[in-house]
């Protein structure tokens, strides 16, 4: 499909398209209340807890107020609405401020001032120098001569560098007074949102040109929200305007991440909620065979003799309502409000804060904190993220000769420099092609210094060190490009450019000399893409040598080449590239077959090799998080060799005999296979002491892999815990991170390019890093920082802190609401089993609410080791990544606590106060009393860090819930009239307090008290060492015990899950399989000493991060025994 926009022709073009008003706003005032609505109802939690509200209207039924239902209902459902509202608001205000600026457009062939939101397609809109583009424009003219302007795109594709944009060849020559006035149609395809591509064609209406058909890319157009810079002014025809242009098409909100944790809760809560159904359906039948045998026989129960036929669903619909706060109404909002805590901790760390470039870390998507903390695997780009991408050219080979090897610096090689200077004709080629083979802008200041400006940093190095040696790239204006050689002006002309592609890996140009009048195609490349297409006389051993040796170097290669061309067979080429850059079906392919015709029987010139150095703290960075148990695969575009020294000296594989490197190649489907199979089946049949085995594939490799051996490559990605992809396109990039996901494991894809966005986007947790390539990346992240080496600390801290906090918070939510609820089933058994609530509806509301809501609130705060100490000891991560504190085992020992904790509040409470001892208020207020108390209790004992502020909200919150119930017990309409000061004055009552905590607290402190004395974990003993104050020297072998996969080892499928049974870990403890120690007479210091023994395994393989840490453990206590 395409469309066709008339210039300048607004009868044409009008009423065809849309105009330029920008919308981003989700809502209206008309629709705002029933869509937002709709979509809260969507969620199934929030229709059951409708129809618990709606149920509650039912007098005959309902035990309680529906003001404990539907007060927290509408309260969170306003605040959800709020929040929604706000941020829609936000985004009016953003998109009036745009709608309403103010740009040049002509209409009826005069230019006006008009707002931006009056464009419509075909119109000509006037930009001045420092102007952002209102909408989608197609370049017609500019200031300067040649037709050239220059663009600032960060804002649309994070990339800062400067580009150029130039005036398709049809507008050439044309008059600034005429452009006004000038006509024609575009022919271009339908919007889409690929901001690298616009394949159209151009047509201008007689007298400006006689109807030819000018081919358009996207180096002629300019896009909405880009900034013209450099150039006096620029005008061009819209041709997608306000929400289909690239950049409205590309707007969208992305697919919500779903952590592990949330779907534990999701899990949880239907596993709750089908024992609640039980609960319902065994306590109304119980309580319509107590109401037909024996309610009838006492005198006081006024059951009528016969009732309606709906009346057997009265009692069970009843306990429906009283055990609908078995799951709590407040735990999404609660966890929404932590997790925004959590990203604001991440912004505000100063030791992740990048002092050299001022980038401070940034969390945009606040709801996947804790799935930094169960990461498993890391997939990693190269360059600009373990590098600097700082390029700097270090050695070149020309025919054949080596520069460089000795000093280090081929531009301080006096060789290369006699040669700069005597004219060798093959340094002076090479040169000429490093200096003009390339889209580097020069720019003239005022002084007459020359500064470049680089897409590529690659090409930014070439540029400057063909300057250094005398081949100076001095101006570049439209076709016209002047280089300085030793002082003498070489001027060319730019024919044809044939751009680098992923897929082609190599860019050309084909240039004229001013001088003589040769034309010349320059090239340059990766080996693999320009050694194949050599002259066939030309020996090109020493060239592959000198490739092979700079890439054990882990230098950066490109092979540089050239060949002169014939007027003939130039003009017959000319006219075949021109037939496709102008055709609209499969733009693409059509120019890369013609580009191939071209690119043939090259003149290998020679071999550059630049250095692009380790970011500070890498190696550190990966050897820590390997020691957490975290995999490492590493994704790079480079060559094999390349990629491997770079892993080597990031500490990805060890050095030999430990390392081993296992490669998979071939170009064919059977090379291939047999290369995966020798592979796959020595990783099977390792039966030494692990080794640190790597596998590498490179991308020709992979393809065939992905398509034909999937199973078999996703078995080897679970043996394996390293991983060097070489030469892989974006698209791979985002497969392997596609084919971990369905694996079963959590990945981390951490990027700063914009071929990384895909697999960030893909990743369960993507992080971008604010480099020199842009912040591409870094927008389309999760989170964003400055350096590699803060990795570090988003995992270990902030992701372990996050994981710790929000298992603790989800499950205390549960057992505050368990227990008030099996209080009231136990209550049930003394009052008929008829539904009746011990509580009135106040009391409900507020427990839930506000009582024990804001206590666990500020465990946001809480730490359970410092940070410091997480760090040296990155291992107890283990923990987070097997899901120890949140499983279905946890959450048993939480269920069980709060049936205890019911038993006991209900059972001290009865002694004390019923059979006629007291009114039913007082016996209400006793229970509701005992469980504040205890949740007290409970949240203090699983605290590990107190600060004021937790105190506060802790016992302060205690203090006011005595404050509130005297007030209301002062007030005589409340309900509870004098109860709380009745209360209050019984020492009977204070003595009920201390033996509900007591009896509920006595064994629970007991059982921890034994745990973390004879049966500690590992946290255990880093806690213990903290609070002693003395050194933490080692935690011994933490690594996790290998996963053996047994002699005959079946293929995996692609959608085979990991092993992720929880271990079972009762309540209070953090590692039941550790064995019994006694302390004798050992300082407690020594328990950190190192442990001599390894842990060993039949074979290598995947880790097993439940057993690890169980088998770590216990390996740990036994050595200090």
């Amino acid at each position: 499909m395409k469309r066709y926009v008339y210039i300048n022709d607004d009868d044409l073009s009008q009423d065809l398209y849309c105009d330029n008003r920008i919308s981003n706003r989700k809502y209206t005032l008309l629709n705002f209340l029933p869509k937002n609505l709709w979509e809260q109802f969507s969620r199934f939690m929030n229709q059951y807890f409708l129809l618990i509200a709606c149920l509650q209207l039912w007098p005959l039924i309902t035990p309680v107020n529906p003001v404990t239902t539907w007060g927290p209902l509408i309260f969170i459902f306003a605040l959800s609405a709020a929040k929604e509202a706000w941020d829609d608001y936000n985004r009016y205000l953003l998109d009036k401020q745009a709608n309403e600026k103010e740009v040049w457009v002509v209409k009826q062939g005069v230019k006006k001032l008009v707002q931006a939101q009056d464009i419509h397609v075909g119109n000509i809109v006037w930009l001045r120098e420092n102007d952002e583009v209102p909408c989608d424009l197609v370049l017609l003219g500019t200031s300067d001569l040649q037709g050239v302007c220059y663009v600032e795109t960060a804002t649309l594709d994070g990339e800062t560098d400067l580009k150029t944009r130039v005036i398709p060849s049809a507008c050439a020559g044309i008059a600034s007074e005429l452009l006004h006035k000038i006509k024609g149609v575009t022919e271009c395809p339908n919007p889409d949102k690929d901001i690298r591509r616009f394949d159209a064609n151009l047509r201008l209406f007689p007298p400006f040109i006689d109807n030819d058909l000018c081919p358009l890319t996207i180096n002629n157009t300019l896009l909405q929200s880009c900034y013209l810079r450099n150039t006096g002014w620029a005008c061009g025809v819209a041709v997608y305007t306000g929400n289909e242009t690239k950049l409205g098409m590309s707007r969208g909100v992305p697919e919500p991440k779903l952590t592990a944790v949330d779907t534990m809760i999701d899990r949880l809560m239907g596993a709750i909620f089908l024992f609640q159904l039980v609960v319902v359906i065994v306590l109304g039948t119980a309580g319509n065979v107590w109401k037909e045998t024996k309610a009838h026989k006492l005198w006081y129960v006024l059951y009528p003799n016969k009732g309606p036929w709906y009346e057997l669903l009265v009692i069970p619909l009843r306990f429906e309502l009283l055990c609908s706060i078995m799951i709590p109404i407040s735990i999404k909002v609660s966890l929404d409000l932590v997790k925004s805590l959590y990203a604001k901790f991440i912004d505000w760390d100063q030791e992740m804060h990048d002092h050299e470039t001022s980038t401070a870390p940034h969390a945009t998507n606040t709801a996947i904190s804790e799935d930094l903390g169960q990461v498993e695997y890391i997939l990693t780009d190269k360059t600009g993220t373990l590098t600097e991408n700082r390029m700097i050219f270090r050695r070149c080979c020309i025919n054949g000769i080596l520069y460089g090897n000795e000093s280090g610096d081929a531009l301080k090689d006096p060789l290369l420099l006699h040669a700069v200077a005597s004219n060798s004709p093959d340094v002076i080629q090479f040169l000429m092609v490093m200096a003009i083979c390339n889209t580097v802008i020069p720019i003239k200041s005022q002084n007459g210094a020359i500064t470049y400006k680089a897409q590529s940093q690659d090409e930014d190095a070439l540029v400057h060190a063909a300057a250094h040696l005398h081949m100076a790239l001095i101006n570049k204006s439209g076709n016209i490009l002047e280089i300085n050689l030793n002082g003498t002006v070489i001027p060319y002309e730019i024919l044809d450019t044939l751009e680098f592609t992923s897929d082609r890996k190599r860019m050309s140009v084909v240039v004229k000399n001013c001088q003589n009048g040769k034309i010349i195609l320059l090239s340059k490349g990766a080996d693999e893409a320009i050694l194949p297409y050599v002259c066939s006389g030309q020996q090109i051993r020493a060239f592959v040598e000198a490739v092979e040796q700079y890439a054990q170097l882990g230098l950066r290669t490109l092979c540089l080449a050239w060949r002169e061309l014939n007027e003939d067979e130039y003009q017959e080429w000319s006219s075949m590239f021109k037939e496709a850059k102008t055709t609209m079906v499969d733009r693409e392919w059509r120019l890369a077959d013609v580009c191939q015709r071209l690119e043939r029987d090259l003149e290998i010139l020679g071999i550059t090799a630049i250095e692009d150095r380790l970011q500070d703290g890498v190696p550190e960075t990966i050897e820590t998080l390997r020691k957490a148990g975290i995999n490492f695969w590493m994704l790079t575009g480079d060559k094999q060799n390349t990629a491997i020294q770079i892993a080597r000296s990031c500490n990805f594989i060890s050095p030999e005999p430990k390392g081993q490197l296992l490669l998979i190649n071939g170009k064919t489907e059977d090379e291939v296979s047999r290369s995966l199979e020798r592979v796959l089946l020595t990783m099977r049949i390792t039966t030494s002491e692990p080794k640190d085995v790597a596998f590498v594939v490179d991308g020709w490799a992979l393809e065939i892999v992905l398509k034909y051996y999937r199973e078999a490559f996703t078995e080897l990605a679970i043996l394996s815990r390293t991983a060097i992809c070489c030469r892989v396109t974006p698209s791979q990039k985002a497969q392997l991170v596609k084919l971990l996901k369905s694996s079963g494991y959590r990945t981390l894809a951490i990027g700063d390019g914009g071929n990384d966005v895909r697999m960030i986007q893909q990743a369960n947790v993507g992080v971008g890093i604010r480099g020199r390539e842009g912040l591409q990346a870094a927008r389309a992240a999760d989170y964003s920082i400055g350096k590699f080496r803060f990795l570090k600390r988003l995992i270990l801290v902030h992701g372990r802190y996050s994981y710790n906090r929000t298992a603790f918070l989800s499950q205390y939510s549960f057992y505050k609401s368990l227990k008030i609820c099996f209080i009231q089933i136990l209550f049930s058994f003394i009052s008929g089993v008829s539904g009746t609530s011990l509580f009135n509806s106040v009391s409900l509301m507020a427990y839930n609410v506000f009582y024990t809501s804001v206590p666990v609130l500020v465990s946001v705060l809480d730490k359970d080791l410092s940070g410091i100490t997480v760090m040296q000891h990155p291992q107890i991560l283990f923990y987070c990544q097997a899901g120890r504190l949140l499983n279905p085992s946890t959450f048993a020992g939480w269920f069980g606590r709060s049936l205890f904790h019911a038993l006991v509040v209900f059972l001290v409470t009865i002694h004390a106060y019923a059979y006629e001892k007291s009114e039913m208020e007082e016996l209400s207020m006793v229970a509701l009393s005992g469980s504040i108390w205890l949740q007290a209790f409970v949240v203090t004992l699983e605290t590990n860090s107190f600060t004021a502020l937790q105190h506060l909200a802790i016992w302060g919150n205690l203090a006011t819930f005595y404050v509130i119930n005297l007030i209301v017990s002062a007030l005589p309409s409340s309900g509870m009239y004098t109860i709380m000061f009745r209360l209050c004055r019984q020492p009977s009552y204070w003595i009920t307090m201390f033996l509900t905590v007591a009896v509920g607290m006595g064994p629970v402190l007991a059982l921890k008290y034994f745990r973390y004395t004879y049966r500690p974990s590992a946290i255990n003993i880093l806690q213990q060492a903290e609070r002693m104050g003395g050194p933490i020297l080692s935690l011994g072998n933490m690594d996790p015990q290998p996963r053996s996969l047994g002699e005959d080892v079946a293929p995996l499928s692609a959608t085979q899950p990991k092993n992720c049974n929880p271990v079972y870990e009762p309540l209070l403890s953090d590692s039941p399989t550790a064995t019994k120690r006694t302390i004798g007479s050992k300082s407690p210091f020594e328990f950190f000493q190192p442990s001599s023994s390894r842990l060993s395994s039949s074979a290598y393989t995947r880790n097993s991060k439940n057993n690890g840490v169980v088998q770590a453990v216990k390996q740990l206590q036994q050595n200090h025994v």
